[in-house]
């Protein structure tokens, strides 16, 4: 990755990571629907594609019957969701998450955290958590403890 030009690292972006923002990152006046399928629009994926891929990635998060609403009319934790499915609708090979259930209930926040799981084990997807979650660092087979920017423990489970 060091070795990529700056074009070469956006493409790398583009088509094999995925990311999921504390903050959502939502564009407001997209739909879910449209804010989850604007990742394939991007990479040139038919519009009719796009949107079954994007239905069914809202489906999987619990919200296959909100991807008409503007992120301005639903809760936190639905706009987590949302931004929880734009990051896995074009199935990165690595996804790169911020705090992914930090406005999630506990037992929202643990179906996510299964289908997370469940796509490591059935398409190779790595998820790198940032939190401090206890929850999420339950479902994650190897730890690793920062302090002031150094790596200070490793644990494998």
């Amino acid at each position: 990755v060091g070795t990529l030009s700056r074009k070469e690292l956006a493409l790398l972006r583009r088509h094999r990571i995925g990311f999921i923002f504390q903050a959502y990152n939502l564009i407001p006046v997209l739909t879910a629907l449209e804010n989850v399928s604007l990742p394939l629009t991007l990479l040139g994926v038919p519009r009719k594609e796009a949107i079954a891929r994007s239905k069914e990635a809202l489906t999987s998060v619990g919200l296959g019957d909100l991807g008409n609403r503007r992120p301005k009319e639903m809760s936190g934790g639905q706009q987590q969701r949302v931004a929880i499915a734009r990051a896995l609708v074009k199935k990165p090979s690595l996804v790169l998450a911020d705090e992914p259930t930090a406005n999630l209930d506990s037992r929202t926040g643990s179906e996510i955290l299964e289908l997370m799981r469940e796509l490591n084990r059935s398409q190779g997807t790595t998820f790198l958590f940032s939190t401090h979650d206890r929850m999420v660092m339950e479902y994650a087979w190897r730890l690793i403890y920062l302090r002031d920017g150094r790596v200070e423990k490793e644990e494998l489970r």
